[in-house]
């Protein structure tokens, strides 16, 4: 599977963005899509998840509430809507997606086949 993020900016603390992830090839059902971040000299963390293409979604703690992931299964694209955004969610998103995860493994970064290239977010306080 190909993956293409894009919608990153510099926003203001409270402001909203959109990320959009295309994906293109396999996509075959069952798919697991998930938004990672790298901030700066930190390690990738998880961010969401649409388990296998279902109803099944999955955040981190620190965005509950904040941020939706939604899927458009006929234009094969994942979005995170991110709202109330903080300076410290400033970081590169990037977009992974697997046909082969179990639930457990979905906040794994290594366990993931395929990844985007990566999108800026930055929040100014």
């Amino acid at each position: 599977v190909q993956l293409q993020a894009s919608g990153g900016g510099l926003v203001q603390a409270g402001d909203s963005l959109r990320l959009s992830c295309a994906a293109s090839g396999r996509t075959r059902s069952g798919l697991t899509m998930t938004w990672f971040r790298q901030a700066p000299g930190k390690e990738r963390e998880f961010v969401a998840a649409n388990f296998r293409s279902g109803s099944s979604l999955h955040y981190t703690d620190s965005v509950k509430g904040r941020f939706t992931i939604s899927r458009d299964r006929a234009k094969n694209t994942m979005y995170l809507q991110m709202n109330s955004l903080k300076p410290e969610d400033t970081a590169v998103y990037y977009c992974a997606a697997s046909s082969r995860l179990i639930l457990s493994t979905i906040r794994i970064p290594s366990s993931y086949d395929d990844w985007g290239q990566g999108t800026l977010v930055t929040v100014s306080s």
